[in-house]
């Protein structure tokens, strides 16, 4: 772990107090000037307060994640505007030297990626040296007890996602409670520590540890009254996750059951999905359906008719049980250069396009069509003419539109009320109770279509059902962070696997097996090197 502690780890800044906490190279006795110690810090309520908001949220950052995982997958193609970036991934070429496990200034856009691994092991520490931090402090009145004891299940909360994250990336099998898990760092470590990989019960252990204390402290409501706050919404989420890639399908239940009942949030619909022609002549109808007075109302950044546009574009928060704040002029890597250069639309430069069998998915009466694919694509490229350009096929992304201020910048959305529904319908199906597995997908169709809805089909098997559940999180959950995990979890149970179109690249597309050892990311060779008690994961030596 030293290349982590020294690399990654020595300057934790936080931005809302103004200056920079150093932490591991205290331990060198290095005394700069300006210097602030931890004893200096951590000294009252209020200071613990500012550590958590630009030390531990300003630095939670599930990008790499989305960007890996739609890349890697069948969600996106090379884009017209793309110079060639991470092409390798996209072609299923994946090392413990890959960017996306190892810090990199190449991956993606500036800020610099320090990795899925190094990233998510930065939060925890500083997560680590604020309840070090806290064991300082003691709360002089009732208020500030209150929270303190919010501040510490908030952090705790976070670091049981981020153990959640590594563990769904670089554990080979989540459901073997014996199997190959993370390192786990509990505190603060030596600057020359060299921790072994810890099996997953041992993680598990911790991660509920965390999650149960964050349970008992925080509320519904009165702890995270907005979208970007960690409460109790969260920490379910977080709990239903975690028990369903860890296959504790009763536990998945329960909580994804207690944020849908309790959370109170419901499922953003998909109308109004279309503007009077005057609003003062209704007996002259409606416009259709993307003509250009509709779409002149439907696609602004400023602000939709429809509700489900008016999430993604962050004006509304709609079903977002929690995300990171992204404002126009703020901190955090904006991600819509991960996708287009300049802005969501054919002149904006894509970098990436929707692959094509995804956005076959989408039909007409879906607002997911248009709420994730910009209006100024080219769909409609005759595949039968000999020697097509593949790039002439433009589906450009609009899922992360922007907002107002900047056409790149929009909130991550972490978790959303639509996985609780997936999660509960996935647990039903398992335990064989297919009926109401079909009921909950349904629900949500039921939500995003505006005419026609279609009937989800009869479950006539757990694989049947497995299927539709794959298909409908492939649809709405595309660019959010899904796809890989979905695959490497229940690809084989469901009958399904990777569904790239052999025009997703500008040569011939392939697809990753079933069961490929690369469904599980290699740990980073900087780790290897610097900790040789940290083994490799299979295929990958």
């Amino acid at each position: 772990m030293k290349r982590i502690i020294n690399t990654i780890l020595t300057v934790a800044t936080l931005s809302t107090v103004g200056f920079t906490l150093n932490s591991c190279q205290d331990a060198l006795d290095i005394t700069q000037a300006g210097e602030l110690k931890p004893e200096d810090v951590f000294t009252t309520v209020a200071n613990l307060n500012d550590v958590l908001n630009g030390s531990v949220y300003a630095q939670l950052e599930p990008i790499e994640e989305i960007y890996f995982s739609a890349v890697f997958t069948d969600e996106v193609k090379p884009g017209h505007g793309s110079g060639g970036q991470e092409y390798e991934l996209h072609r299923l070429f994946l090392d413990p030297s890959s960017p996306v496990v190892n810090s990199s200034a190449s991956i993606g856009v500036t800020p610099p990626s320090f990795g899925i691994w190094m990233n998510e092991y930065r939060v925890i520490n500083r997560i680590n040296r604020l309840l070090e931090g806290a064991q300082k402090i003691t709360p002089n009145t009732a208020a500030e007890k209150a929270q303190y004891n919010s501040i510490i299940a908030q952090a705790r909360a976070m670091r049981a996602y981020c153990y959640l994250q590594l563990e769904a990336y670089f554990a080979p099998d989540m459901k073997d409670p014996n199997g190959l898990g993370v390192i786990l760092i509990k505190d603060v470590p030596a600057t020359d520590a060299k921790l072994p990989r810890s099996k997953n019960q041992d993680v598990y252990d911790f991660i509920n540890a965390d999650l149960d204390y964050a349970r008992s402290i925080l509320t519904y409501s009165a702890t995270a009254p907005t979208r970007y706050a960690v409460g109790k919404a969260f920490v379910n989420s977080v709990t239903a996750r975690f028990n369903l890639y860890r296959g504790n399908m009763a536990l998945a239940k329960q909580y994804a059951k207690e944020v849908i009942d309790n959370s109170g949030l419901t499922l953003t619909p998909a109308t109004p999905s279309s503007i009077l022609i005057d609003p003062l002549k209704p007996e002259l109808g409606y416009q259709p359906v993307g003509n250009v007075p509709w779409s002149n109302a439907f696609y602004p950044n400023a602000g939709s008719f429809n509700p489900y546009k008016n999430m993604w574009n962050d004006t509304q928060r709609g079903e977002i049980i929690f995300s990171l704040n992204r404002l126009a002029l703020g901190a955090g890597a904006p991600i819509g250069p991960r996708w287009n250069t300049n802005s969501s639309s054919i002149s904006g430069n894509p970098m990436w396009n929707w692959g094509r069998n995804i956005y076959n998915m989408f039909t007409n009466n879906d607002i997911r069509k248009y709420t994730y694919v910009d209006p100024s694509s080219t769909p409609n490229v005759n595949w039968n003419q000999p020697n097509v350009n593949t790039r002439l096929d433009r589906l450009v992304v609009d899922k992360y539109p922007g907002k107002t201020g900047s056409a790149t910048r929009n909130d991550i959305k972490v978790f959303r009320l639509s996985e609780m529904y997936f999660i509960l319908a996935e647990a039903e199906a398992a335990t064989g109770n297919l009926a109401a597995a079909q009921t909950l997908i349904q629900q949500v169709r039921n939500a995003r279509y505006f005419d026609a809805v279609p009937t989800t089909p009869t479950y006539t098997s757990t694989q049947v059902a497995y299927a539709d559940i794959l298909k409908e999180r492939r649809i709405e959950l595309a660019l959010e962070g899904h796809r890989y995990l979905d695959l490497k979890r229940l690809a084989v149970a469901a009958g399904v696997s990777m569904d790239r179109n052999v025009t997703d690249d500008v040569i011939p597309a392939k697809n990753l097996p079933n069961g490929d050892y690369r469904y599980t990311l290699p740990i980073p060779i900087k780790e290897i090197s610097a900790n040789p008690n940290c083994v490799q994961n299979p295929g990958y030596n």
